[in-house]
């Protein structure tokens, strides 16, 4: 053989720039194909442990217990009630980079690859496993779909592997040039590899896993169904103790003000769940217990519904909400006296030698919140609600039952989809968020809010509606003052009373000039104490200052 002809096949041999990048690409999308059948395996495993148990949903919920209070009031502040879908989002972004990683990773090493996809599922299981409300069959969707994952993406790299040169003589030809061997042909000599039986694999396992993947989500379905129908079979009893009539002028009727009551698509949702607990009216249980409790207490739906059942109207308000924020909102309620309850079980406020200070209530889902047992028993209507502006409530807000507390914010007194009252004290017992630095006791500061004309609007001279909603739950609102470009203080007419656990809203006639104007709002509340104008933030116990709108009118 001459030196030229050695040459030559010597390039022919050589991997060529493309037959790399094609392996590459390949990889890539193996990996892809090894972690979408990992989720849809895992929601069919799923669907018949808990839908809580997904993967997705596990490190997602994983990643809110861990989330500095900095960075939550953040995505609050900045995705609202869509911070969830962003984080689920960012999720699968991330789990995209890691499966194709993972995919060029087995060019090299096959084992390794392989290895790298069952330590993230791992990691998966011990998130779904380790939350508070965790169980350990939680952990078996993520295990599953790991194997799963492992094996496919294993088997997708054999199909990357190069061919070997065949030997001269073997497989050479009277020209000297290799002859394709059987069931090789279109291979480009060596660097080349199976390229039909990685589509044909590849394709078959993105079948097969969408199918799993559609099968769990049907069967996830079916169950959420009958969960429906037994929310959708509740009639509620009329109340023993109704709402009294909104007084005429509780709604002004300001276009660009929400109406006095929020409806229940438009009110607030602030909470950890990534997925909506379900919860069967039927099968749910409460349990009072705890220090102090003399006579522990279960409950089911049907034992609330038979009590005596009352209906009030009580704004509350999220800890988050910045100043100005949406995170408020009024509904008509309908529930049994918490403090009824927790009297016939024995327990007794601080204030009369009980020797219990906290209420932690808990929810399907893991959630702790604390409140204080005083509050609740002070008097105000401190509600386990089943209702909401005339109907069960909905799933989003705590069916088949939540906890309502007018004056303290949600997340020391609203526990949605509750299951269990423990009596304990603030000594021995941090809540969820009281150990991510929020303050123990919260009560809800004087706030009001400027909700026309919004920002950077620019309505004509002369007399413009400047309006809006003010709230100081438990106190009540005496007065609300605007006032333009750091003038005078102008005394806003208030809309009627409901009750001192309610909003007001509020407007002022402003006589106003063209030009750039800045307008605030302060409240005063019934003690006689004005809402302060230092700005402060959300945390440890809720946001202070005046909100402001800046127009410019024309």
């Amino acid at each position: 053989m001459s030196t030229d002809r050695y040459v030559s096949q010597e390039r022919e041999a050589a991997p060529s720039g493309p037959s790399r990048r094609t392996r590459a690409a390949f990889a890539a999308l193996g990996g892809l194909i090894a972690a979408f059948a990992a989720l849809c395996v895992a929601e069919l495993v799923a669907a018949a442990v808990r839908p809580e148990a997904g993967p997705v949903t596990a490190v997602g919920g994983a990643v809110i217990d861990r989330t500095p209070p900095a960075v939550k009031d953040f995505a609050v502040r900045n995705f609202g009630t869509s911070d969830k879908l962003v984080l689920q989002l960012g999720i699968l972004v991330l789990l995209a980079v890691f499966a194709v990683t993972v995919g060029l990773l087995t060019l090299r090493h096959r084992a390794a690859g392989a290895a790298a996809v069952l330590l993230f599922g791992a990691a998966g299981a011990a998130a779904a496993a380790g939350r508070p409300e965790g169980r350990a069959l939680d952990a078996l969707p993520s295990a599953v779909g790991a194997l799963v994952a492992a094996g496919l993406l294993y088997m997708l790299a054999g199909r990357l592997t190069p061919y070997a040169a065949p030997s001269p003589a073997a497989g050479e030809t009277e020209s000297g040039a290799p002859a394709p061997a059987c069931g090789q042909a279109g291979a480009g000599g060596q660097g080349a590899f199976d390229r039909r039986g990685f589509v044909l694999a590849a394709t078959a396992a993105a079948a097969a896993s969408a199918g799993a993947g559609i099968l769990g989500r049907r069967l996830q379905a079916s169950q959420l169904a009958g969960v429906s129908a037994s929310r959708g079979a509740i009639t509620l009893p009329a109340p023993s103790s109704p709402a009294a009539p909104l007084p005429g002028g509780a709604d002004l009727g300001i276009r660009g003000v929400g109406p006095f009551t929020t409806p229940n698509k438009e009110f607030y949702r602030v909470d950890t769940a990534l997925v909506v607990p379900r919860v069967d009216a039927g099968s749910w249980r409460l349990r009072i217990h705890g220090k102090g409790v003399a006579r522990p207490v279960t409950l089911g739906f049907q034992d609330l519904l038979d009590r005596e059942l009352v209906e009030r109207d009580i704004t509350l308000t999220c800890v988050s909400n910045e100043v100005g924020g949406p995170y408020v909102g009024n509904a008509r309620w309908i529930g049994v006296r918490l403090a009824d309850l927790l009297r016939e079980a024995g327990v007794r406020p601080p204030s009369r030698g009980g020797p219990a200070d906290q209420i932690v209530a808990r929810s399907v889902d893991g959630m702790t919140i604390g409140t204080p047992v005083e509050a609740v028993m002070d008097g105000r209507d401190a509600l386990l609600a089943v209702g909401m502006n005339g109907e069960p409530l909905p799933f989003d807000h705590g069916f088949p039952v939540r906890m309502v507390v007018p004056g303290l914010y949600g997340y020391v007194s609203a526990c949605k989809w509750i299951q269990d009252i423990e009596l304990t004290t603030f000594d021995a017992y941090d809540a969820y968020w009281v150990k991510r630095t929020w303050a123990r006791e919260a009560p809800i500061k004087t706030e009001s809010r400027i909700d026309t004309p919004r920002p950077f609007a620019s309505p004509g001279a002369g007399t413009v509606p400047v309006a809006g909603v003010a709230w100081a739950q438990h106190r009540g609102i005496a007065r609300v003052e605007v006032r333009v470009d750091g003038g005078p203080w102008h005394t806003a007419r208030l809309g009627a009373e409901a009750g001192h656990d309610t909003w007001r809203q509020w407007v002022w006639e402003w006589p106003a000039t063209r030009g750039h104007h800045t307008l605030e709002v302060r409240a005063t509340d019934r003690t006689g104490a004005t809402q302060t104008d230092e700005r402060v933030g959300t945390v440890p116990d809720g946001a202070t200052g005046w909100h402001s709108v800046v127009v410019d009118v024309t």
